[in-house]
């Protein structure tokens, strides 16, 4: 006896996005926020911040704080907000610039400036790295904005980013805890980084760094990264390395998650079982290449539009976590985009299959579209204008391919930032 499957009540397209606006919904930190703030302190309560959802984690705290408040967060340009209270600066994202500098030498300054009796409530989120970007004694920004590229060009993990950052930086890897000693710091988190690991979210300014001078110069050789003399001769001294697990200045101190991939993913699922679609989670922290992960995820879902495993459709296959391109080409990518050009070029046109892919904080690398999706007829309508995924994927230019399709999702900043988000939807075969 077969069991009746449920019927979509949406249109392919209008399930994806409908699953992808659940998802950011679930991870706002004007939402996720109030139900984590600490008690007051005897004194001064100074809020700092970095990252891309640091103006509307700051907004959130002002809506809810009962008593004074001060303080100062940096976000990316066109992500910010009004608040009264907490000024809310603006710098570039994802290579550093003067004003990400300036900003974080304030904060700095303001952290050294409370006493035992005072709180530091430090809002954290994704793209706190470039936003709170302070060059150790000695080294330049500019250093620190070839460092970056570099980074950026090579494919480099996240965590492998931010361990390098650490160890180039005045403020990151704890050494903002450090400056604040013996006030009470308390850290609300955003989380866009595989395992949700607080040394890793924004490099960590506020706790422990459990990584190595060593480990940050494994990663200059493992990418062949060329430094100038000034961060070698940073790296060869005695002020190099952060602060480590077990040191006293982080007695005084805690951190709470407020917002994590797998809540954004677990509000899509229930979205999509109100819609009538069954979702299979298959992880909130899938990394590797984006057109590799793109095969996995395409033998998937064959799997389940052929033989019904893991579920039969109507089905959808989430997951999250932070892909990474090895640039080769010149053409206008985004992990996102790359990763469902790659989709759709493995899938090559299966009648069944639809795709989406964004990064939550509406930024898809460093173009203005959040993601894109795709449909069984992407590869037709493209070669109707001339295009074919192969040579479109073979230089990078995931963005290109889906703007001239009209494919594009474009969202603006969400002011969050819980990683990538990739749905794809099996649809029963039709007869």
């Amino acid at each position: 006896m077969t069991s009746l499957q449920p019927t979509p009540s949406l249109e392919p397209a209008d399930t994806l996005r409908a699953l992808f606006d659940a998802a950011l919904a679930a991870a706002d930190p004007r939402l996720t926020l109030p139900a984590h703030l600490p008690a007051p302190p005897k004194g001064r309560t100074v809020v700092l911040g970095a990252g891309k959802a640091a103006a509307a984690m700051a907004k959130a705290v002002e809506d809810n704080w009962d008593g004074p408040l001060e303080g100062l967060v940096v976000t990316r340009y066109d992500h910010g907000l009004d608040c009264k209270r907490i000024k809310v600066v603006e710098a570039a994202h994802p290579v550093p610039d003067a004003a990400g500098r300036a900003a974080a030498e304030q904060i700095l300054a303001m952290a050294r400036d409370l006493g035992p009796d005072d709180l530091l409530l430090c809002l954290i989120s994704g793209g706190g790295s470039a936003l709170l970007s302070l060059p150790a004694e000695g080294i330049g920004l500019t250093d620190k904005q070839d460092i970056n590229r570099a980074l950026l060009r090579c494919g480099a993990r996240i965590d492998e980013m931010n361990c390098l950052r650490k160890h180039l930086s005045a403020i990151k890897g704890g050494r903002l805890a450090a400056a604040a000693a013996p006030a009470r710091v308390g850290t609300l988190l955003v989380s866009d980084v595989p395992g949700d690991d607080p040394a890793v979210i924004a490099s960590g300014p506020t706790v422990p760094d459990p990584t190595s001078v060593a480990d940050a110069r494994g990663i200059l050789d493992k990418y062949q990264i060329a430094i100038s003399p000034q961060v070698e001769a940073y790296l060869s001294g005695p002020h190099s390395e952060t602060p480590k697990p077990g040191n006293a200045i982080f007695d005084n101190t805690q951190a709470i998650l407020i917002s994590r991939p797998q809540d954004a993913l677990e509000a899509a699922a229930a979205k999509a079982r109100e819609l009538g679609v069954a979702p299979v989670i298959l992880g909130d922290s899938i990394e590797g290449e984006a057109r590799e992960v793109a095969q996995v995820m395409a033998g998937i879902a064959r799997q389940a539009a052929q033989f019904g495993q893991p579920i039969p459709a109507p089905c959808v296959l989430l997951s999250g976590g932070e892909t990474t391109v090895t640039l080769k080409g010149s053409g206008r990518g985004g992990r996102n985009a790359e990763f469902l050009l790659a989709l759709a070029v493995a899938l090559d046109g299966h009648p069944s299959i639809y795709g989406l892919a964004c990064d939550t904080d509406g930024i898809d690398g460093s173009e203005d579209n959040a993601g894109a999706l795709f449909t069984p007829d992407s590869l037709a309508r493209a070669q109707v204008q001339g295009l074919t995924g192969k040579a479109a994927l073979a230089n990078n230019d995931g963005y290109g391919f889906f703007s001239q399709l009209g494919d594009l999702i474009v969202t603006g900043p969400t002011r969050t930032n819980v990683n990538d988000f990739r749905a794809v939807l099996v649809m029963p075969k039709t007869r």
